[in-house]
């Protein structure tokens, strides 16, 4: 089991910063996959960013630019760097982990929530 416990969400301008948090219970390293979702009411979780266990990461077309997305291995957390943001990046954001094999697992944060003002 891997507990993930979001943090660093809340109210900011538009053209501002945040930087969101993803602490795990157990040793980052042995996670294979990190990633941030991010969920608006009636639309689906859509993948923002996501950095694998070497430190690989990919941003959404949406998210290069502005976010950067990174991970402490003696933290334990992965963070997610948000630069200029924009109103449409209000959301609820998640952590999830990926530990792949057979069979593989998932798990995700609680969420933390981001609201963008214009």
């Amino acid at each position: 089991q891997v507990q993930l416990v979001e943090a660093g969400g809340g109210l900011v301008q538009t053209g501002g910063s945040l930087r969101l948090s993803c602490a795990a219970s157990r040793a980052i390293v042995s996670l294979n996959l990190m990633e941030w979702y991010r969920q608006t009411p009636g639309k689906e979780r859509e993948l923002v960013a996501s950095i694998t266990n070497v430190g690989i990461p990919r941003l959404a077309d949406s998210a290069k630019g502005r976010f950067t997305i990174s991970r402490d291995n003696a933290k334990n957390t992965m963070y997610l760097q948000m630069n200029r943001l924009k109103p449409e990046d209000s959301a609820v954001y998640y952590c999830h982990a990926l530990i792949s094999g057979t069979p593989s697992y998932n798990y995700w944060g609680q969420g933390t929530r981001v609201t963008v003002s214009s």
